[in-house]
């Protein structure tokens, strides 16, 4: 987080949905104690998908992915819902362009962003 910005693919949902699988919540408890040693941090959660399907379907899967990441730091872990902020990408940032299931999987990722 140094330079601003951390990504992740280690936040891991159901295909297709924006259920957060069990052992990603080891994560997202990193990010929350991130912003609790900071009080005045403040991130913007940005999902991120491959290019697996339709356009439209992966920018709206990746926004409610971001939301489903920002409700679990509210609800889960108590950070206050003005320090987080969430947007999605969909495929239009890919870490890379091979269609391999190696790249597919780095395009699965959930960015976190200090603003």
């Amino acid at each position: 987080m140094s330079d601003g910005k951390i990504s992740t693919n280690g936040i891991l949902f159901d295909s297709g949905s924006t259920n957060i699988q069990s052992q990603s919540l080891g994560i997202v408890r990193q990010i929350s104690r991130l912003l609790m040693q900071g009080e005045n941090t403040k991130l913007n959660i940005i999902g991120h998908t491959n290019a697996d399907g339709v356009d439209e379907a992966n920018l709206k899967l990746s926004k409610a992915r971001a939301a489903a990441v920002k409700e679990a730091l509210v609800h889960i872990y108590e950070i206050s819902i003005d320090r987080v902020t969430n947007d999605g990408k969909g495929e239009t940032e890919p870490a890379g362009d091979k269609k391999t299931a190696e790249v597919k999987a780095q395009n699965r990722c959930v960015e976190f962003v200090k603003i």
